[in-house]
């Protein structure tokens, strides 16, 4: 049983901290659970050690992804062969180092980075905690404990190789080559760079969700109680700026009980235009609930005015799911047409 993470504030200490992982070879989980610690203030001026020595384990503060122990306090290994944790009931994947650093820390690097207090922001945090999670931590968990996507493998055929378009393997391959007589020296130096990528990709993502992401369902929360005055259908919300609206139109509507009526968001685009967008089935679904029209499919400016009536248009994508025109009452009109 994996202990839920303390948020209070652990004992400052002038004394230098330490920082252990495994010497050699590394990957995507060690390079990012050593940054993640490093983000805290009592271990942001630690020194790293990589050494696969029980000497350099105990003199160390803190010891991941090596040792063979885990206890949540010092320890933060999963490769002993009794160790099965996973990040909550409702994950089934096995931690990795990575995990089981986020799982304790996560919390606590989250209001670090973010400014968030445990005492006014406690539900923004467990939104983040899980959302970056789900979407960013449980993938390089499965990718260092070799668990598939698919449950089956064998009716896959895939159409292209992405393991090099990956984070995972992109660090993979900072290791240093065979061919050079690599020394510990070298591993050590490219395990520095492989953290700050794996870093940099992180913090990119826990800023997005928790500056961008989060802040945005206020708006798109003001669009979906005022749509009424939009449409009498309701099936129409207008934003009058662009903000990451897809997941929270289908929680909204979920805690309202009007899943799947939303069917047009309108927003401004970055050309001062107006854009007119159909909800997707689902967030990763490039069906939409209700396309836009067959007949204006594919269409550009005047001939899309003509074919719609409804001047200074932009074009219509010829896969139905999104156009433009230049004015909010244009937008409007080809959503009203659009129902």
């Amino acid at each position: 049983m994996i202990a839920e993470p303390d948020l209070k504030r652990r004992n400052m200490s002038t004394k230098a901290l330490q920082i252990c992982t495994h010497s050699g070879t590394f990957h995507a989980d060690e390079t990012l659970a050593v940054f993640m610690l490093k983000l805290l203030a009592r271990f942001s001026n630690a020194k790293v050690v990589r050494s696969r020595k029980p000497a350099d384990w105990e003199a160390s503060d803190i010891v991941v992804d090596v040792s063979g122990k885990y206890d949540g306090k010092k320890f933060f290994d999963h490769h002993q062969r009794e160790f099965t944790g996973t990040f909550n009931d409702r994950y089934k994947t096995k931690l990795s180092s990575a995990g089981l650093v986020f799982k304790h820390f996560g919390k606590e690097v989250i209001c670090s980075v973010l400014g968030f207090s445990p005492e006014k922001n406690s539900n923004d945090i467990d939104f983040v905690y899980d959302r970056v999670y789900k979407d960013f931590i449980e993938a390089v968990d499965a990718n260092d404990n070799g668990i598939n996507k698919y449950a089956n493998q064998n009716d896959l055929i895939p159409r292209f190789h992405d393991r090099n378009f990956s984070l995972a393997g992109t660090v993979a391959n900072l290791n240093p080559s065979w061919d050079t007589k690599p020394t510990d020296a070298n591993f050590d130096s490219q395990f520095k760079v492989a953290s700050q990528l794996m870093g940099k990709a992180f913090m990119q993502f826990l800023t997005y969700i928790g500056k961008s992401f989060l802040p945005a369902k206020q708006y798109v929360q003001k669009a979906f109680d005022e749509r009424f005055t939009v449409d009498k259908s309701g099936k129409i919300i207008l934003m009058d700026q662009y903000v990451p609206w897809k997941e929270h139109i289908y929680n909204i509507e979920k805690s309202n009980g009007v899943e799947g009526q939303i069917l047009y968001v309108l927003f401004p685009d970055t050309n001062n235009n107006w854009r007119i967008t159909a909800v997707p089935v689902s967030a990763s679904s490039f069906d939409s609930r209700k396309k836009l029209p067959a007949q204006w499919r594919g269409l550009r400016d005047q001939a899309l005015s003509d074919k719609t009536g409804i001047p200074n248009c932009v074009f219509i994508h010829a896969a139905g799911f999104t156009g433009g025109v230049e004015s909010k009452e244009g937008a409007l009109k080809l959503a009203k047409l659009s129902l």
